[in-house]
């Protein structure tokens, strides 16, 4: 086939550029001090030059658009000849949407007000002392992820706009993409005079450079895997800093008794079939045995109609093309056109599947009854929930944060989609007259 055809140059220069990446880094201590040093001086850049910096970037992807396409080809044709699932190719791919998505981003960014050295609160005590607590940037960050050529982008612009350096580690079947826009952005952090080093990626595949990376507290505050569940257990176990994560996106949908037939396939289908292959789209479908009765049969044949593959117990259906359900579809991450569906008796089976098979993600309930919503809201304790709406709503980007670096399970500092303005930590700025302690 003519998209898995693989020219033997293609392949040399990706070797050859690999090479050149393993054996010009520098070894990961000194990438470190090298971060933290940029740290101290990101930390006194000011807001205008940073973003005049993720403007600029935005206008350079724009005139290096072919160069970042073509190197974009390379990656996808070396994906699909290593036969990579249609979920992984989707998430590595850009196209001229997805490179105008990238340019909008940056400007987003570059236009949001700084998170750093904003107070949040001011006390006056009772001798004077004004305690006034300000935000500061985190230091160095190190992004890891796979296959997704935007979380470089997203990661980099979201660090320099919280004024921490970052280092970042793509996975190897992205190292071409990511290697030409950080070509770009790195002009534009040259032609800006920003701190030397304050974005610096890892350009092998070694996960033994992971490793060293996560576990250098004197030099990294806090680890963001982007990737399956192999990547983010590794780093959980292997990370002596933070670790801002989800392990999965075991994202649910519950129909309730009283939720309305037509905006049910409608969000529903949004929820799986707009992407697939992200961390938002819904994997299971909890359908109330009252909607059931009523709609059930006549929305299963409406998603098997639209190409979404169902696994339910065939017994409670009329339809030939469902695949009987095994215990392992509950809790399973199917990042394709799947989807897992049960009936249930109530919400509180609902509740009690999710809480069992769940990652405290995202969850959506779907229904005209303001009651079971709360109540739906108030006994799960996912990251983000949603009433009546695409659970694909699971984004920072449309959470307004201009972009994500990730989403967080996480119950400390960080916990849904985590934007610039959650890549802050705080002092406290104490102003005294002389005052002295009795």
């Amino acid at each position: 086939m003519e998209s898995q055809s693989l020219s033997i140059e293609t392949i040399w220069h990706s070797l050859i550029r690999e090479a050149l990446n393993l054996t010009n880094n520098l070894n990961i201590l000194a990438i470190g001090k090298n971060a933290r040093s940029a740290a101290f001086s990101l930390s006194e850049t000011s807001d205008q030059v940073i973003s005049e910096t993720l403007a600029l970037f935005s206008s350079l992807i724009q005139k290096n658009r072919a160069k970042i396409l073509e190197a974009n080809d390379e990656d996808v044709k070396l994906a699909l000849l290593n036969n990579a699932n249609k979920a992984s190719i989707d998430r590595l791919r850009l196209n001229e949407d997805r490179i105008d998505s990238l340019q909008n981003v940056m400007l987003n960014v570059a236009k949001q007000k700084s998170p750093v050295d904003q107070i949040l609160e001011t006390v006056i005590r009772p001798n004077g002392l004004k305690i006034s607590k300000v935000t500061t940037p985190i230091g160095v960050i190190g992004v890891i992820f796979e296959s997704r050529p935007n979380v470089f982008c997203d990661a980099a612009a979201l660090c320099l706009k919280s004024k921490n350096s970052s280092i970042l580690k793509p996975g190897s079947d992205a190292l071409n993409t990511v290697q030409a826009l950080y070509d770009v952005l790195l002009q534009a952090l040259t032609d800006k005079k920003m701190p030397e080093n304050c974005v610096q990626i890892l350009g092998s595949g070694n996960r033994q450079e992971v490793k060293e990376l996560v576990g250098m507290p004197d030099y990294v505050d806090v680890v963001i895997p982007r990737g399956g569940r192999s990547l983010v257990e590794f780093i959980k176990n292997e990370a002596k800093v933070p670790v801002f994560a989800h392990l999965e996106g075991i994202v649910h949908i519950y129909v309730h008794e009283q939720a309305d037939f037509d905006l049910t396939k409608a969000v529903v289908l949004n929820s799986k079939s707009r992407r697939p292959g992200i961390c938002g789209a819904v994997e299971t479908l909890l359908i109330d045995k009252g909607f059931h009765e009523k709609h059930g049969e006549n929305l299963i044949n409406f998603l098997i109609s639209q190409g979404i593959e169902i696994r339910a117990n065939k017994k409670l259906f009329n339809n030939n093309f469902i695949i009987d359900i095994v215990e392992n579809d509950y809790g399973f991450e199917f990042l394709d056109n799947i989807l897992a569906v049960k009936i249930v008796e109530d919400i509180d089976s609902a509740i009690s599947h999710i809480r069992n098979y769940g990652s405290n993600h995202t969850d959506c309930i779907l229904t005209e009854n303001k009651s079971a919503s709360e109540l739906f809201f108030k006994r799960l304790d996912s990251s983000i929930l949603l009433c009546n709406a695409s659970t694909q709503f699971a984004d920072g980007g449309e959470f307004g944060f201009g972009a994500e670096i990730g989403i967080s399970t996480n119950k400390l500092h960080a916990r849904g989609p985590i934007g610039a303005q959650h890549l802050v930590s705080f002092q406290y700025h104490v102003n005294g007259n002389g005052t002295l302690r009795p």
